[in-house]
């Protein structure tokens, strides 16, 4: 697929990207490119194939679910400048 110019140039603005004029036939091309490389992986067949999270057949090390912090809830709150029921208070910012 190719972009031309004033493709180029309607997908740099509603991407918001500043493109000079002489830049544009670079960009067009580059674009152009990514394009035709998306289509070409588009014509490949892959019916049958089982999507793979990583194509390494890997197992993910998993660490015991251990409890490593000691409950310092009351520690926190004994600093707190205010709380009530548990819950930290603060000035209001909204009327």
């Amino acid at each position: 697929m190719s972009m031309g110019p004033e493709q180029v140039a309607a997908t740099a603005q509603l991407a918001r990207l500043a493109l000079r004029a002489e830049d544009v036939p670079a960009v067009a091309g580059k674009l152009s490119a990514i394009l035709d490389l998306v289509e070409q992986m588009n014509a490949v067949d892959t019916a049958g194939i089982v999507p793979m999270a990583h194509p390494l057949e890997l197992s993910q090390r998993l660490r015991a679910d251990a409890v490593t912090e000691s409950d310092r809830r009351a520690d926190f709150q004994a600093i707190a400048p205010q709380t009530a029921d548990g819950l930290y208070l603060v000035p209001r910012v909204l009327e």
